[in-house]
């Protein structure tokens, strides 16, 4: 595709998703108009809530397709995925500490989890300090159910409902697009949470735009994660830029609106990943469970399917973020091999895809029991 072809492809995608996201966003927009879109906030702006308390579903996502597009000059590389916010989700609860308390307080069900500055709910407290200028303090209960190393971005998540949650609580001082403009300061994935749900992302993973849902959100997904971690650093430090998909991300979009838009499964083609090979490279084992999970039988086990008869297999299945999550498409009952005592240890979970309001959280998409 010619660089103007694929501008033209890009545009028109975008302006199609952005036409439904402006009108919902335009109401919200319209009262914050007064506020400055970025920088430091008049301390004037913020103010309290009465209730001081707020109870938040902390969501993770999935990569549909993630392409590297380059090392940069500083270390980092140059992204372009699509990025769908999941249900798989922690449960946050939130309160105004006392005026004089001069530290936050965070309380998590892992204890492995640090909860000292180095956590990203402190980072995010923060970073919500500093750029509203308040002096405010806050507690917060964090219970973990997304696995952390598992290229879920539950952490990012984390984050992510940190600042909305502050936000609230001190009245709403920033608008959502400040909100998501902040988050990139203390990591990449954090930002495409402040998107409506579904969201094309570039740079670092920091630059958000909008775009419609590529599936029903009805759609089936299974995760499932060995009992090991992949570390982000060393999966990058690991990427071989010679064999890299030459998929042009834009047409690799294109291709999944249009499934979208037709009702049809998810392409397995369109699901490249690219870094899928460092992590197979360094966790091999990674690279025998996705082949197992895409050649398996979905829904039913072979004594069930009489005569013979084929079965269904998933309709596409791929890695997530950096590993070492496997996402199944189309059906969310974990194959039968997963019952044998070799795998007793994976992490194993259905998930939907969930989109929000501009002007509320996620929630959970009540299709399956958390």
């Amino acid at each position: 595709m010619s660089a103007l072809n694929s501008l033209s492809l890009h545009s028109g995608l975008l302006h199609r998703a952005h036409r439904g996201v402006a009108q919902q966003r335009q109401q919200w927009c319209t009262t914050q108009r007064h506020r400055r879109q970025g920088g430091v906030i008049s301390r004037v702006a913020v103010q309290c809530t009465a209730a001081g308390r707020l109870a938040l579903f902390s969501p993770s996502k999935i990569n549909l397709f993630l392409r590297v597009m380059r090392r940069r000059e500083d270390g980092f590389h140059d992204l372009a995925s699509l990025f769908h916010v999941i249900d798989l989700g922690d449960d946050m609860t939130f309160e105004l500490l006392p005026e004089g308390a001069d530290r936050d307080q965070l309380s998590c069900s892992d204890p492995s989890i640090p909860s000292d500055d180095s956590n990203l709910v402190i980072k995010a407290l923060h970073l919500f300090r500093r750029k509203t200028q308040t002096a405010r303090f806050f507690g917060v209960t964090l219970q973990k159910k997304v696995p952390h190393g598992a290229g879920l971005g539950g952490g990012s998540g984390n984050a992510a409902t940190t600042l909305w949650a502050a936000n609230e609580l001190m009245g709403r001082p920033a608008t959502a697009a400040q909100l998501l403009q902040w988050s990139g300061e203390i990591g990449s994935d954090i930002s495409v949470f402040f998107s409506l749900g579904a969201a094309y992302c570039t740079g670092r993973g920091e630059v958000v735009e909008d775009v419609a849902p590529p599936l029903p959100l009805t759609t089936p997904l299974l995760l499932v994660k060995p009992p090991v971690g992949l570390a982000t650093p060393r999966i990058f430090k690991s990427l071989d830029l010679s064999r890299r998909s030459a998929a042009d991300p834009l047409e690799l979009l294109a291709g999944m609106t249009k499934a979208g838009a037709t009702g049809s499964p998810l392409p397995q083609a369109l699901c490249v990943h690219d870094l899928e090979q460092p992590a197979f490279d360094n966790l091999p084992e990674l690279k025998e469970l996705k082949e197992r999970l895409a050649s398996s039988p979905v829904g039913s086990s072979p004594q069930d399917s009489p005569g013979g008869a084929e079965q269904q297999r998933p309709a596409a299945v791929f890695m997530t973020g950096s590993g070492s999550t496997i996402v199944s498409v189309g059906c969310d009952t974990p194959p039968a091999f997963l019952a044998d005592p070799n795998y007793k240890d994976m992490f194993v979970s259905p998930a939907r895809l969930i989109v929000r309001q501009p002007d509320q959280w996620y929630v959970h998409s009540g299709q399956w029991k958390a």
